[in-house]
């Protein structure tokens, strides 16, 4: 049974505008904490090659640490899977940008998307194509998953902001080349992370980014590589369990699908075989996500019934207060 998205998307956006409570902007990287909250687009892109759009889904915004999905792509089809010797595939448990593990575990990070983790993605990219060379393949390669990617660009001043202010991931950069983890210049590989991050594109040119995750690796990007079938599975396997660093066991509960979330306030999550979804709600949670975003998507899965971890029919046939009975995620005052 075909879905009528459109009326489901504008209930969406109209009850989360209304919204008071909106989460708390990242104030650690000026330009973020700059951006107005009240922001919020979302964009959904059906199998049928068909989009739909809501709210502020045509605007730019800061991927950030959803950069860490594409860099892991890019790595898997560059580096291959001896990647998995310097970077494991496990949950953490821990806080995005903590280093206590590190030291417990011989500086090799839990996953690829914890900032440790894709500092080594970075890395490994940078040893196999050079410095330069990674900088210019990793853009062309974001451009090359849009239909009209000759808007997506670094964002020159964000990624500034974060090397200038990003003493941690310094520290974790550091802490791992005295194991052998991180292999080239903690600068070079800390510049083009940071680029990575400050990569800026729309929820409609997101949700495009996610279509090979969609639809299995088996269709190629528009203008560039195709995607190994086994890659895409791969990734979407990590987003569901690492997505969302220690609140991943919370959304896989509440909305059911891989998905990667960045402090920029985006998340991109796959319907395998049926949607790439990317929402935008700058304001975070306690653990770093989109605070609506990650509603938004609770939503979206109760009015469609889509979920990897089976349909969700059952919740339309519910009270509507039965179907936010579940304790809400941690919030900052």
């Amino acid at each position: 049974m075909t879905t009528d998205l459109a009326p489901i998307l504008t209930a969406i956006t109209a009850q989360l505008r209304r919204r008071r409570d909106r989460g708390v902007l990242p104030r650690y990287i000026a330009p973020l904490a700059a951006v107005d909250p009240r922001k919020f687009g979302l964009a959904v892109l059906e199998a049928d090659g068909r989009m739909h759009l809501a709210g502020d889904a045509e605007e730019p915004f800061s991927i950030q640490s959803i950069s860490k999905v594409h860099a892991l792509t890019m790595a898997l089809e560059t580096v291959g899977s001896t990647l998995w010797t310097h970077v494991r595939q496990e949950p953490s448990g821990s806080a995005f940008n903590s280093i206590t593990q590190l030291e417990s575990e011989h500086g090799i990070p839990r996953n690829p998307f914890i900032n440790a983790g894709a500092i080594v993605v970075t890395d490994q990219l940078i040893t196999r194509l050079g410095r330069q060379q990674a900088r210019h393949d990793f853009l062309a390669f974001m451009r090359s998953l849009t239909d009209d990617g000759a808007s997506v660009r670094y964002d020159e001043a964000i990624a500034r902001a974060e090397y200038d202010s990003g003493f941690r991931n310094v520290a974790l950069a550091n802490y791992m080349r005295t194991f052998g983890t991180v292999q080239n210049n903690t600068s070079a590989v800390l510049r083009q992370y940071f680029h990575q991050c400050a990569l800026t594109m729309t929820c409609r040119q997101l949700a495009e980014s996610g279509r090979f995750l969609m639809t299995g690796g088996r269709a190629p990007s528009r203008r560039g590589m195709a995607i190994a079938s086994r890659t895409a599975r791969t990734v979407a396997a990590v987003m569901m369990t690492c997505g969302h660093y220690d609140g991943s066991g919370s959304f896989a509960v509440r909305v059911g699908l891989p998905g990667k979330s960045g402090v920029g306030g985006g998340i991109l999550a796959i319907v395998p075989g049926i949607a790439s979804i990317a929402v935008w709600s700058p304001g975070l949670n306690e653990q770093g996500n989109s605070l609506l975003g990650t509603e938004a998507l609770e939503l979206l899965v109760e009015a469609t019934g889509w979920s990897v971890l089976g349909r969700a029919d059952a919740a339309a046939t519910r009270p509507r207060e039965a179907m936010h009975s579940a304790p809400p995620l941690p919030r900052r005052a």
